[in-house]
């Protein structure tokens, strides 16, 4: 198989991640990081990247049009430009559906244009359902396209116009263990990124105290298999649905608050975690009315060579963990469906001493719960 030209698309902010993840695979090298898309040159090696809401083949690019409607004709010669009958073969070699079965186009652009994302779709997709002999299905009043239709993307970021086909049957943020969800779900590649970030050893004890659906536990084992992997929640629907999503993987899902964990003192090495901060669910149990003790049970457990990678949805949370030693040595602010949440990672201070836990520091008379924190899909 010779080397291809690919973009991966990704939620805003997680795009070093992704670029991470294509050069670990050893086979790929990076072209260009634009706004939340990576592109790259891949050989035959292993494209499963699950910090990517999806993988596509590149098909076109050029500088972005104008702003007039009058402009969409280049995206229209764009799409004559296409070799339909490589691209073809590409994805099916890699793994892909053969030909096409029908047209659909998803765009998007930034700036200020007089024509809409609508118009953009109409013009690119019906030259390329003509070149190919198929149906073309418009998005424009809503209705999902019959099955067998192709994923195209076309993007216009103020600087290049990039027309790309997804290489797989269905996006690649949509799980195939993701069966059963529940409000406040974790996106699959976030939990993907914060899974990487933690940076796990085999052997080690990872913990989420609000873990919801499952999810950053379940990318957890298949980012670094052989961990011990231990969840807790209080909602008895969020237990099913993590058991259910879990299926015969080594996670075990048990009932607790967390503001009161069952776990010992400096036991666990990597805490991973949304945490409860009703944003999305309200709050229950101890948490209720006193979120910040969340906090203390992280430091109470968290390992003194531990991590914790944790998504907040402001950057308030920081000061309750600088005062109860536990440093933020990388933020980034991500973009996720509205929201724009911190995904931070959170060491030990080395120079900490054990002669009081934090629990016996700063105590609240009522502590932990579960609710979630930011908004996301399945």
């Amino acid at each position: 198989m010779t080397a291809a030209r690919l973009v991966a698309r990704c939620v805003r902010g997680l795009e070093p991640a992704l670029c991470t993840e294509i050069l670990r695979t050893g086979s790929a090298t990076i072209d260009w990081i634009g706004h939340r898309e990576v592109g790259f040159l891949a050989g035959d090696g292993d494209l499963r990247l699950r910090t990517a809401d999806d993988v596509f083949l590149l098909a076109g690019r050029r500088d972005d049009i104008g702003p007039y409607k009058s402009d969409l004709a280049a995206l229209a010669e764009m799409a004559r430009a296409v070799d339909l009958e490589g691209l073809a073969r590409e994805r099916r070699a890699r793994g892909g559906p053969a030909g096409f079965g029908g047209i659909e186009i998803s765009a998007s652009f930034l700036g200020r244009r007089t024509y809409n994302r609508y118009d953009i779709e109409d013009v690119v997709g019906r030259v390329l359902a003509e070149r190919a002999g198929v149906p073309y299905h418009a998005r424009r009043h809503g209705e999902a396209p019959p099955a067998g239709h192709s994923g195209w993307r076309l993007t216009l970021d103020g600087t290049h116009a990039t027309l790309l086909l997804r290489l797989g049957r269905r996006p690649a943020h949509r799980r195939a263990y993701k069966t059963a969800t529940i409000p406040g779900t974790l996106h699959p590649p976030v939990a993907a990124a914060m899974a990487q970030a933690a940076e796990m050893r085999p052997g080690q004890r990872v913990l989420d105290p609000c873990c919801g659906a499952g999810t950053l536990l379940i990318e957890a084992h298949h980012t670094v298999p052989g961990t011990t992997l231990l969840g807790f929640d209080i909602d008895p629907a969020a237990r099913r649905a993590a058991r259910q999503n879990a299926g015969p993987l080594p996670v075990a899902i048990e009932h607790g608050d967390a503001g009161a964990l069952t776990v010992a003192d400096r036991s666990i090495d990597r805490v991973l975690c949304n945490p409860p901060w009703g944003e999305q669910v309200d709050a229950g149990g101890r948490l209720a009315g006193h979120p910040a003790q969340w906090w203390h049970e992280l430091a109470r457990v968290l390992a003194d060579e531990g991590r914790a990678i944790v998504l907040l949805p402001e950057a308030r949370g920081l000061g309750h963990a600088l005062a109860l030693g536990l440093t933020p040595v990388h933020v980034q602010q991500l973009s996720l469906f509205g929201s724009r949440p911190l995904l931070a990672r959170l060491e030990r201070q080395r120079d900490r001493r054990r002669s009081r836990t934090p629990r016996e520091a700063t105590r609240s008379p009522t502590r932990g719960a579960r609710s979630k924190g930011v908004s996301r899909e399945s």
